[in-house]
């Protein structure tokens, strides 16, 4: 039936993709669904569903979708002196479609298993690139009250993309030993993901909305230029981690 569900939450993870330097913002989320439309969060944006769900069998999905993303945007939150030094970066918005198939009632009556694709373009001048996300995404009911999500994601950016996060200038303004390498970044596949959602109504009974507890971990590891640029090798690490918790209500 139709609801809308939000919350917010509190996260930690790295100050900028890269890092080894750990840094804790807020988290909110919000997912509905209104007479067959239905709202999705993604990292920083949603994607809309604009196809209804079938009566039996697979469930197709397709709509708009649109993130923000802000790496490297606010220095503030980068604890690396060096990475810094290098400036701020302007916060992309990433605009286009997704589209997915969806199969319920996979291991039981009431879990599915999804696979979806986001294609975004950004169209606020920062990287300028483009960017395809795949993901496959499986849910299930632990009990009544508690429930489980466990995603598999990647992400495959282009050259624009990869030049404006991953390439590295000459900086004459910092101390000759600190100074990193020049290099020139191209597009390819940049890192793959797991993220386990775990929640909890907190009357124990997931299906008639009400307050519920959320919590989030998540691994990702970086690959191709996004590993092998001086930001990473250098000054941070390809392997990335983020936990959250936090509080939801569901109308």
């Amino acid at each position: 039936g139709d609801f809308i569900s939000v919350g917010i939450g509190a996260a930690y993870g790295p100050s900028y993709t890269g890092s080894d330097d750990y840094t804790a913002f807020v988290l909110p989320i919000v997912q509905a669904s209104y007479k067959g439309i239905d709202f999705n969060p993604r990292p920083g944006g949603i994607a809309v569903d604009l196809v209804p769900d079938a009566d039996e069998g697979p469930n197709l999905s397709a709509g708009p979708f649109a993130r923000i993303r802000r790496d490297r945007v606010n220095l503030d939150g980068i604890n690396d002196r060096v990475v810094e030094a290098y400036g701020e970066l302007d916060m992309a918005i990433e605009v286009g479609g997704t589209v997915g198939v969806g199969f319920p009632a996979v291991l039981n009556p009431y879990d599915s298993l999804s696979a979806n694709v986001d294609i975004g373009w950004d169209v606020n001048g920062a990287h300028g690139g483009m960017v395809i996300a795949p993901n496959i995404t499986y849910f299930t009911p632990l009990s009544r009250g508690m429930a489980a999500s466990l995603s598999v994601n990647t992400s495959y950016v282009d050259d624009d993309y990869s030049d404006y996060y991953y390439s590295v200038e000459t900086n004459t303004l910092l101390p000759d030993e600190d100074v990193l390498p020049g290099y020139r970044a191209d597009g390819g596949f940049d890192r793959a993901g797991v993220n386990l959602l775990i929640a909890y109504d907190l009357n124990g009974d997931l299906t008639d909305g009400g307050f519920s507890i959320v919590g989030l971990g998540g691994y990702s590891r970086l690959f191709g230029d996004a590993k092998n640029t001086p930001f990473t090798r250098i000054r941070g690490d390809a392997d990335q981690f983020l936990i959250a918790a936090g509080i939801g209500y569901t109308f």
